[in-house]
């Protein structure tokens, strides 16, 4: 089966995959570089924290979300 997954290639080109790929053994694979620079999983989520951290801790929010909140 024929299987694609997410990587990102470093200057010293090394490829690191950001996805799981499961073989039975040894299997041959086609590296594609794109011209897109490599995004940082969960960079994005990391950048909009600080913007958002006023919301998130408004008592409305700690109430809101109590019921996930271990011992509550």
């Amino acid at each position: 089966m024929i299987q694609t997954v997410e990587a990102v290639v470093d200057a010293s080109g090394k490829v690191r995959l950001l996805g799981e790929v499961s073989v039975p053994g040894p299997r041959r694979a086609l590296v594609t570089v794109l011209e897109e620079p490599a995004v940082v999983p969960g960079q994005a989520a990391l950048l909009a924290e600080a913007a958002l951290a006023d919301d998130w801790s408004r008592p409305e929010e700690e109430a809101a979300w109590s019921h996930l909140q271990p011992g509550t």
